[in-house]
């Protein structure tokens, strides 16, 4: 369904949505999903067009929601408590540029000991390959009641671990007026660690049998130490790399130190407002709004007066939506969905805004169901490897399929 599940609640993974849903629920349930990704990203750079297919498997979501009914006559009729683990960002993905931008950027041979040194000005191919690894994964402790069985409130608590790398590699053929060549290779790495903290609260009114909404706010996420070491470079004035050179039979091989930085960083905020029309045991249709305020990021902990300023002059709030929907055959389901998350770049086209569906089926056995799920979404996104210099970024063309299957137990 897309995660349109703000005012609809009365699953697991809801609750890192809108912390209220839990009380929906009726008895208390564990649920876990494994998740098959299929990625390929399509890389334009100067004419040339090269794709790269990866596939990816992981444990993605686990959790478990205690539901306890009060054992005296109250207002509260219903308190619920829940615990969920899950990976909310995947950051596992590669892919290769290749083309001729007509720019040389390493001109000089450093142990050339001509006079004067050789130009190698002309361009003849550049080749980029570029590999991410890492994760975000967040645990979620949610508590919820009812009021009047109408009013559903909560409030979630959620602690993120961060874990990233990526590793590139940048070739440069060169060449002379004489055809004397250079070729140059550029490896650049990073590594980042980090753990994380925000709050979120919301709740759920049933205002008809057949018509609820919510709404919900999480605030920004804290990451009060990130650790990243480096050697990609970052300043002009520092050549921060490994950089080897290779002329005939000789090469040249420079490694330079390491950076090691620590910071701290404070995500977004998130709003979202929802609203589920029921129909009965038959079906549903849900619609979650979302806000996230993306100009009032900030690093801190150091100087990052250009970082900061970026944030807040090319950055904007975004707005996006999900929109899913669910029909009931007996104990069969079948369910579809839609989402739109528009990109924070305020400069980006049209395309590079996510947009993707849903399909998926489950059965209820009683004491178990099972689901299964099919999504794909796609985006176009620029991805520039010479900053600083007049070359065209390479174009990525990103396209996810990911196969889910779930299982949830009635406890």
């Amino acid at each position: 369904m897309s995660g349109a599940f703000g005012a609809l609640g009365g699953d697991v993974s809801s609750m890192s949505i809108n912390p209220a849903g839990i009380a929906v629920l009726k008895n208390s349930v564990f649920t876990g999903t494994i998740n098959s990704r299929n990625t390929d990203i399509t890389s334009n750079y100067y004419g040339n067009s090269l794709t790269t297919q990866d596939s990816f498997f992981n444990l993605s979501h686990a959790g478990a929601v205690l539901v306890f009914d009060t054992a005296y006559n109250s207002e509260w009729s219903k308190f619920a408590i829940g615990f969920n683990y899950r990976i909310t960002k995947d950051f596992t993905d590669s892919f290769i540029s290749q083309g001729n931008s007509g720019v040389a950027t390493f001109r000089d041979f450093p142990l050339d000991n001509n006079t004067p040194t050789i130009d190698y000005n002309v361009a003849d191919e550049q080749r980029f390959s570029n590999n991410y690894n890492g994760q975000i994964s967040e645990l979620n402790i949610a508590f919820s009641s009812v009021h009047q069985k109408k009013l559903y409130v909560g409030l979630g608590l959620n602690f993120y671990d961060l874990s990233f790398s990526q590793q590139t590699l940048l070739t440069e053929f060169n060449s002379d007026i004489n055809g004397n060549e250079l070729d140059v290779d550029l490896y650049q790495e990073n590594i980042t660690i980090g753990t994380g903290f925000s709050a979120n609260a919301g709740f759920i009114y049933k205002a008809h049998p057949n018509f609820r909404f919510g709404m919900a706010y999480q605030t920004p996420t804290w990451y009060t130490e990130i650790l990243q070491d480096t050697n990609f470079n970052q300043d002009n004035d520092i050549d921060i790399g490994e950089t080897s050179f290779y002329q005939g039979n000789q090469d040249y091989t420079e490694y330079n130190d390491w950076q090691y930085i620590n910071y701290s960083l404070k995500t977004p905020s998130k709003l979202t407002a929802s609203a589920a029309f029921i129909f009965g045991k038959n079906g549903l249709i849900s619609f979650d709004y979302i806000n996230k305020k993306y100009q009032n990021m900030k690093l801190s902990n150091g100087i990052f007066n250009g970082e900061n300023q970026f944030f807040q002059n090319q950055l904007r709030n975004t707005h996006s939506y999900n929109v899913g929907t669910e029909w009931r055959l007996n104990r069969f389901s079948v369910r579809g969905g839609y989402k739109f998350e528009q990109s924070p770049d305020k400069l980006a086209l049209d395309s590079d805004n996510l947009k993707g569906y849903s399909l998926g089926a489950g059965y209820n056995f009683g004491s178990f169901k099972l689901d299964f799920s099919y999504s794909n979404n796609n985006k176009t996104s620029p991805y520039n490897f010479y900053p600083g210099f007049n070359v065209d970024p390479a174009n990525l063309e990103i396209d996810n399929r990911t196969v889910t299957a779930s299982i949830t137990l009635n406890l």
